[in-house]
C-alpha cells in the first residue's frame, strides 16, 4: 500500500484524559472503525498485518479503515485501580468514541449521516458490539471476532450500582431495554459474531451474546470456524477479510 492512503491524526480528548490517535487506511469505501485488543494500539493492524490482507478492499474503493488507541482495556487487569474508576473510564472512551472519533470519520468522508462498520478481535470485539448497541445512530453492523463480551470479570473491585458501567456493557444493559426509539434503531443493524474452536477460544460468549441480541429482535449470526483457528492473528486475518468483502 503506498503511503498517502495512510492518514495518522492526534488530539487530546477530555472524555479519556489522554492523547489520542487515529489512523486511516484508504481513500474511498464503507468507513471501518477496527477496535484493537485489550493492550493494542491505533497501529495494532497494521503491524499485526490485518492491513496487508484488507489491501484490495481498501486499494479497490470499498472500505476505508480506521483504528483507534485502546484505552479502557489498559486498566483492567490493575488490581489497584478501583471498580469504579475503570466504569468510569469505560464509559469515557465509549464516549469519546461516539463524540469524537464518528464525527472525525464523517467529516473524513465528507458526510455528515453516514453509517460506519465496528469490527475488533477478542476486547476488541467487546468494543466493536457495544458501540452499535449503545449508539445504533451513528453505527449499522458490527464484526466480532472471537469476541470477549464478559468484561464484569475485570471490573470484580466494583461496589455497588455503576450507571456507567450498565450503560457501556451490553450485557447489563440489554435485557432491561425496552421498546422505543433505542431498540428500534437497533433492531435495523446487524451483529455477526465468528469464533474458532482451538485454543483460548471461548465459543460460549457468542452463544450467550446471540441469544440475548436475539429476545431483543436484533439482527445477529454466530459464524463457528473450526478447532483449526485459534484466539489469534492468523484467524482474525482470516476472518476480517471476508466480512468485510460481504459488504
Amino acid at each position: 500500500m503506498t503511503t498517502d492512503q495512510k492518514m495518522t491524526s492526534r488530539w487530546h480528548s477530555q472524555r479519556t484524559g489522554e492523547e489520542m490517535l487515529m489512523v486511516r487506511w484508504g481513500h474511498f469505501g464503507t468507513p471501518v472503525l477496527v477496535f484493537p485488543t485489550a493492550g493494542g494500539d491505533a497501529e495494532e493492524i497494521e503491524r499485526m498485518l490485518m492491513i496487508k490482507v484488507l489491501e484490495p478492499l481498501i486499494s479497490g474503493g470499498a472500505v476505508k479503515v480506521y483504528s483507534i488507541d485502546s484505552v479502557a482495556a489498559r486498566d483492567w487487569s490493575d488490581q489497584e485501580v478501583s471498580g469504579q474508576s475503570k466504569a468510569l473510564l469505560l464509559d469515557g472512551f465509549q464516549q469519546y468514541v461516539r463524540h469524537e472519533v464518528v464525527p472525525a470519520i464523517r467529516n473524513d468522508c465528507d458526510d455528515p449521516d453516514i453509517s460506519i462498520v465496528t469490527a475488533g478481535a477478542s476486547i476488541g470485539g467487546f468494543n466493536a458490539l457495544s458501540m452499535v448497541c449503545r449508539f445504533p445512530d451513528a453505527f449499522s453492523k458490527a464484526i466480532c471476532m472471537s469476541g470477549s463480551y464478559d468484561v464484569e470479570r475485570f471490573m470484580k473491585n466494583l461496589h455497588g450500582p455503576s450507571p456507567e458501567f450498565h450503560l457501556a456493557s451490553p450485557l447489563r444493559f440489554l435485557p432491561g431495554l425496552e421498546d422505543g426509539p433505542l431498540l428500534n434503531t437497533l433492531r435495523t443493524r446487524e451483529v455477526v459474531m465468528a469464533h474458532g474452536g482451538g485454543r483460548y477460544e471461548d465459543p460460549e460468549q457468542d452463544w450467550k451474546m446471540a441469544a440475548l441480541l436475539g429476545q431483543k429482535g436484533i439482527p445477529n449470526r454466530v459464524d463457528p470456524w473450526g478447532e483449526d483457528y485459534n484466539h489469534d492473528w492468523p484467524t482474525w486475518r482470516a476472518m476480517l477479510p471476508k466480512y468485510l468483502g460481504e459488504l
